[in-house]
């Protein structure tokens, strides 16, 4: 159901602060042009913790407006309170979404059970389809493989997950405990090939903000069994990857897009600009992967 390279999409400001709904629609117009199978709003790269719930619900409604069809869009709904996730996810069945992204909670650390009861919860109240979402980096618990294929087996709408802890060993593990069915998505632009070459089956990509059409390539190609060349696209993209997350994500990509002329580059308190030695060093990442003239 959801395999192949999915976007997930900054969120532009202005510098007033309020949502740039103008540079959104030429996002994901350019995502849509580059061939991408989907579009991720309001996840991490889209600054979901600064967002009100107001503004949170205007993004994906705007986002499946501006995508009309042409690619899906899997709603970031996920909180580390379950009313405010099922809010959110009941929201953006409402207006339109293919599917909602899961993230773990955080902060408040529950054990697997809190977390197979949190998504259980969330699964009950929805039709979408789900995709669970282990960071441990930045939620402080992962969801064990064991939880993830209990909530497979009990809940029939939770259908993959993306993963972002870092490990091929984990994604082995995941895809020898789970159904061919569900659905692996790497969550780390730069373990992309070694996660598909265990098993898993695409990307959320925050490179694909910048190159849509090259990051879908190289899924696309290993896919299909060109390995070598998917390879390529690797070894060439692979320094933007890395210094994509040079500072915190998304305030890199956000600089990056900002570079090239399609956003503002601004951002919500606590995140600031990042220092001028990084931005240096992103520059020249881009003009040497091709990225910037």
């Amino acid at each position: 159901m959801f395999t192949g390279t999915y976007t997930a999409i900054v969120t532009p400001f202005r510098s007033n602060g309020q949502l740039d709904e103008a540079a959104l629609e030429r996002l994901i117009k350019a995502q849509i042009k580059g061939g991408v199978d989907g579009i991720v709003p309001c996840g991490t790269t889209g600054e979901s913790p600064t967002l009100d719930y107001e503004e949170h619900i205007r993004v994906i409604e705007l986002s499946v407006k501006f995508a009309a069809g042409r690619c899906k869009v899997i709603a970031g709904t996920g909180a580390n309170a379950t009313s405010e996730a099922i809010y959110l996810t009941k929201a953006a069945e409402e207006v339109g979404a293919d599917g909602s992204l899961q993230v773990a909670p955080y902060y408040n650390k529950p054990t697997q059970e809190g977390l197979f009861q949190h998504f259980k919860a969330i699964a009950a109240e929805t039709e979408l389809p789900l995709i669970l979402y282990s960071i441990p980096g930045r939620c402080g618990v992962e969801i064990a493989v064991d939880t993830v294929k209990r909530l497979a087996g009990h809940c029939p709408n939770i259908v993959a997950i993306k993963e972002a802890g870092g490990s091929c060993d984990r994604v082995s593990q995941l895809r020898a405990a789970l159904d061919r069915h569900f659905n692996i998505l790497s969550g780390d632009d730069s373990l992309t090939l070694p996660f598909m070459s265990v098993g898993a089956e695409g990307v959320i990509s925050v490179a694909s903000n910048l190159i849509p059409r090259e990051v879908s390539h190289m899924v696309d190609y290993f896919r299909s069994g060109r390995p070598d060349a998917a390879l390529k696209l690797h070894a060439k993209f692979y320094p933007l990857f890395k210094d994509l997350f040079i500072e915190t994500n998304p305030v890199p990509v956000k600089a990056a897009l900002a570079m090239l002329g399609q956003v503002e580059e601004n951002y919500r308190l606590p995140l600031v600009r990042m220092s001028a030695k990084n931005r240096a060093v992103l520059q020249a990442t881009m003009k040497a992967c091709g990225v910037l003239k």
